[in-house]
Order: C-alpha cells, then structure tokens, then sequence
C-alpha cells in the first residue's frame, strides 16, 4: 500500500506545524482528516485554527473535520473519538501529535509547567490512543503514530530539562508497551522523531536556534508517510527518524528540505 486514500487519521495537534503538514500530505492522497487541537480561534502569537487547517487539507484534496479538543479532558476525547468515527465510518491512524515543551531544570519548572506537559505528552497521548482503540480494532491496516525520540537513560538528556524529558520519554514508553500490547491485534505502534530541529513554534523555546539552522515539517510529514502505508502486522514497536526513513525509501536529496538551503544543521533533541 502505497496510498492513504480514503483512510480516517485522528491527529492530535494538527492546526499547525508537524501535525498540520503530517495531515496535509495525507490529504493529497484523498484521506480524511479529523484535526483534534485546541485552537479554535485566531492567536496572535501562534499561526492557524483548527478551520484555517481544515480549509488546508480541503484545498489538498482531503476531507477535514474539525474538532476543538483539549486532550488533557477525557469526555472531550472520548467524544471526539466517537464524533470523528461517526462522521467518517472509523478511524484507521492515530497520529498523537500534540506536545507541550519548556526547557529548563529543576528550579525553572513551575508546577504548572510539569503538570501541563505531563498531562498533554504522556496522558494525553496514553488517553487518546485508548479512547480511539475500539475503532482501530476494526480498521484495515491501522496505525498509532506518536511524535517522540528513541527512548534513553542517559542523564545528558535528562540533566538539562528533567521534566520535559520523562514527559517525552513517556510517550515513548508507550510504544514500547503498546506495540507489544497491540501486536496481536494487528495495530502498529511506532514512534517518529525528526533529526535536526524543525521549524515550528517550538523553536522559540530552544536558546540559539534559528528558523535557518532547521528543516521544514514536511520532511516529517513525508516520513510518517512511508510509515503510515506500511504493514501494520509486519511495522510496529519501532522508533524511526525522519531522514533514515526517507533515504530507506529511496530519497538522496534532502537540500528542498531545509529552510536555508546549504546551511548548517541544527540537531535535534535525544539524538546523538
């Protein structure tokens, strides 16, 4: 299978950056796409809604349905999970997607700040991926993409933003354990995690990064892809990375992927 054409992707987050271009490459294969994020209403300081998206990936070719979902609240995941297969038969993919980031140490981390990232990261994920199970279970093929690194135990990724890192870490423990869980089921669980920095609104919170040290999203977007069309049965509990994805699909040139073509790469977090 090399399409998503007529396949239901639930992704979490997907009224911007990452997760908006995952839709929208989906959505020039004629998937559905049910946009599940908070933003409802323009922000000044953050680019798109979940309409601004939806009109994206009906421009693509897709079919958008737009649900204002905080992940962190059970009933309104459950109730999207319900309303989005409702409203297109099933859902075939979960991409979780949403994640809340601050980089600082110990005494940098307000209790609100854990807590946020806490509940959108690990639970967040762990809630939606539950809430959306009972529909996968029916589904051709079904996927659970999550938007996190190799798992580590290695303090130097820990040591700078403790907190941040086990909220991460915590999605990522989640395919470890859902892909074994679900393996019978013939649901795939993988993890995809970008090689340099991308150019999102999450770059704002990386000291000495810059717009031109990164890649554009749709070099994620291109490589969740390659997954998303794979075997379920025969693709799952792995932890990808982008460009390594790519190149195994036959890509050579990754120059239109960058922001600033010839310029020095920014690596990304959790990859030696």
């Amino acid at each position: 299978m090399s399409s998503l054409a007529g396949k239901t992707l639930f992704i979490t987050g997907a009224s911007r950056g990452i997760g908006l271009a995952i839709a929208r490459r989906a959505a020039r294969d004629g998937a559905n796409i049910v946009i599940a994020a908070k933003s409802a209403v323009p922000n000044p300081k953050l680019p798109g809604t979940i309409h601004t998206a939806a009109a994206e990936i009906e421009a693509a070719g897709g079919h958008a349905l737009a649900l204002q979902v905080d992940i962190r609240e059970e009933a309104e995941v459950v109730a999207a999970a319900a309303r989005a297969a409702e409203h297109f038969g099933g859902i075939d993919i979960v991409v979780n997607n949403a994640s809340a980031i601050w980089l600082a140490g110990t005494e940098g981390t307000p209790m609100k700040r854990f807590d946020l990232m806490h509940q959108v990261n690990t639970r967040g994920t762990f809630l939606v991926t539950q809430a959306c199970l009972p529909y996968l279970k029916k589904a051709t093929n079904p996927h659970v993409l999550m938007l996190s690194p190799p798992p580590s135990l290695d303090p130097k990724w820990f040591a700078p933003h403790v907190a941040y890192t086990i909220a991460k870490m915590g999605m990522s423990l989640c395919v470890l354990g859902m892909s074994a869980e679900f393996a019978p089921l013939g649901i795939a669980v993988n993890a995809l995690w970008p090689r340099t920095v991308i150019a999102t609104a999450a770059i704002a919170m990386i000291d000495g990064i810059s717009a031109g040290q990164c890649r554009k999203p749709d070099i994620v977007a291109d490589a969740a892809h390659v997954l998303l069309t794979r075997s379920a049965r025969a693709y799952t509990g792995h932890f990808a990375i982008d460009d390594e994805v790519l190149r195994e699909a036959g890509v050579t040139d990754f120059g239109p992927y960058a922001v600033e073509p010839g310029a020095t790469l920014a690596p990304d977090l959790f990859l030696d």
